[in-house]
């Protein structure tokens, strides 16, 4: 085989393929085979058929076609393995030349990953914010831990925000009740907001026994439809806090005064701003480099991708929403192109005790034995899709640990003290990544 590539862009390149017969036989051979299987000639068994009757039945030019569509991806893949080039677009192919018994020629246009100038991380420098930890702060720890303990009195007043009450719920569209929209005798706090939106508006003033109508939009309606939701105070309850002494402190931790509770509550808040930190900083890598280095993006990607979505939606002809789509998917393919330019820099490779822990640590995300995970994304073709998303961490860490990180008063951060010590992954079995 022949090939040679031709850039067009910065994201688009042409390969230009040669082929001899003698490399198309296994495919012609091949092709043979398969129509055997479909042709029906009397006489003869399906797949059994002489390669001399099935090219006099369907014709030399079907046989070589179907050898061709055969043999196309397999000489792609080896041109575009050949010159090293990483696509990542779906292959436009022309056949230019086709004499029977000689050759094959034929081109490939395809979108490609750039090559990006990344900068020496070495000489990078970000600058976080101070671990700063207020007595305000640790005061709302103390009564997040006071309430854990507090205990609920039904009184006779109006609901307002801090409020705990019991209430009814019924959700209605065009005066019909949604299936699956009813619900009694829930308990919430106003001024949470975490459930319905409008209900802390709606419930504010309300006694026990009364009820409001509010407009809202449901979840799980189609488009998130609006409907009506009637709520009914049913009891209105305060909490009660049990009083901050050496006998609460005693009680609820294993401290023997209130000093060394809030000296233990203050060590935990500056470890989790410290982890914080490391999050800040990744997160300004991320941002420096997209606005830094000169990211050039396959807009034939971008527009396939954000129309299939649309499609996916119905709504192609929606062009707020389209803009809003364009939007995410330049910046999610921007992000992509970067953090595998830097994994290909780094020469990051993914062995297979990172990809099992990355694997546990996100079925514990969906709720679902380690097993159970690795078993749907295996026969759903996506452990080449974890792997890469482990690789693009493990390259970001990389690069980061090489950055000089500052707080804002000058204090240089250890990254490396703030990650969290690799957890020992259980033995299980992860299918290879072909």
């Amino acid at each position: 085989m022949k090939s040679a590539v031709e850039t067009l862009s910065p994201t688009r390149v042409k390969f230009s393929i040669e082929v001899n017969f003698t490399e198309l036989d296994p495919h012609i051979k091949s092709a043979f085979k398969t129509l055997s299987e479909r042709v029906t000639i009397p006489g003869f068994r399906k797949g059994k058929v002489p390669t001399a009757m099935i090219e006099q039945r369907v014709g030399r030019p079907a046989i070589l076609d179907e050898a061709i569509n055969s043999a196309l991806p397999a000489f792609y893949t080896e041109a575009t393995r050949e010159h090293k080039i990483s696509v990542i677009g779906r292959p436009n192919v022309d056949i230019t030349e086709l004499v029977d018994n000689e050759k094959l020629a034929f081109t490939v246009e395809v979108d490609v990953r750039p090559e990006l100038k990344l900068p020496n991380f070495s000489e990078m420098t970000l600058t976080v914010d101070d671990v700063v930890v207020s007595d305000a702060e640790v005061d709302e720890q103390v009564d997040v831990l006071r309430a854990r303990f507090g205990s609920l009195t039904t009184v006779e007043k109006a609901v307002e925000n801090g409020d705990f009450v019991s209430l009814d719920l019924v959700a209605t569209i065009n005066g019909e009740a949604v299936d699956g929209g009813s619900a009694n005798d829930i308990s919430y706090e106003v001024g949470t907001n975490r459930m319905v939106d409008g209900l802390d508006d709606a419930l504010q003033g309300l006694k026990a026994g009364e009820s409001k109508r509010f407009d809202t939009k449901l979840v799980g309606q189609k488009d998130d439809e609006k409907g009506a939701v009637d709520v009914t105070v049913k009891a209105v309850k305060t909490r009660d806090l049990p009083e901050l002494n050496v006998e609460f402190v005693k009680m609820a931790s294993e401290f023997e005064t209130l000093a060394e509770l809030r000296a233990d509550i203050q060590t935990r808040l500056e470890r989790v701003k410290h982890l914080e930190q490391g999050a800040h900083a990744r997160d300004l890598l991320v941002e420096t480099l997209v606005k830094d280095v000169e990211i050039p993006l396959p807009q034939g990607i971008i527009d396939d991708e954000v129309n299939d979505h649309l499609a996916g939606e119905g709504r192609l002809e929606d062009d707020a929403h389209r803009a809003e789509v364009i939007e995410q998917t330049t910046k999610s393919l921007t992000q992509e192109i970067l953090f595998d330019s830097i994994v290909t820099a780094e020469q990051i490779n993914v062995n297979e005790a990172e990809l099992t822990e990355y694997l546990i640590r996100a079925s514990q995300r969906y709720g679902m034995s380690p097993d159970e995970f690795i078993k749907e994304v295996s026969e759903a073709g996506q452990i080449n899709t974890m792997v890469a998303e482990v690789a693009r961490a493990k390259a970001l860490g990389q690069v980061l640990s090489r950055v000089k990180v500052v707080t804002k008063s000058g204090k240089k951060v250890n990254l490396e003290e703030l990650a969290p010590k690799p957890a020992t992954p259980e033995v299980i079995e992860v299918p290879a990544a072909e």
